[in-house]
């Protein structure tokens, strides 16, 4: 498994709002300036929490984003699939893979299941409220 930018960048998008939470709606651009991500890519990531109302957004004056939810009810799992659709380590464990026609006679398939499931319970036990500073 390997986490690409967008995941990446949406952890620290969630970590900001989440460092910044007693802020109100929170500035795209100012998210994007304390991160050093460019503006142009946080428009592609932040439709993508909304969309899954992990944050709210507001447009006009006084506009911004700020979190649904506290920071401790996050985990980092939940946003991860927001943004890379999937974690699994290997595509034949991924979200609605086909069936592997090698699935009955593979040796390394249990390996892979269990590695799938220590990725999974760690990040699914990590929460967003573990990564800020308070």
């Amino acid at each position: 498994m390997m986490v690409s930018t967008r995941g990446r960048y949406a952890l620290r998008v969630m970590i900001d709002l989440a460092e910044h939470k007693n802020d109100g709606y929170i500035a795209m651009k100012t998210v994007a300036e304390r991160q050093g991500i460019s503006l142009k890519y946080l428009e592609k990531i932040l439709p993508l929490l909304v969309a899954e109302k992990m944050i709210e957004g507001v447009h006009g004056k006084g506009g911004g984003y700020r979190l649904t939810r506290a920071p401790e009810s996050y985990f980092v799992g939940e946003i991860l699939r927001v943004t890379e659709g999937n974690i699994a380590p290997v595509a034949c464990l991924e979200c609605g893979a086909e069936p592997c026609e090698h699935e009955s006679e593979c040796r390394t398939l249990p390996m892979w299941k269990e590695l799938n499931a220590v990725i999974s319970d760690y990040l699914d036990n990590k929460k967003l409220s573990d990564l800020i500073k308070i």
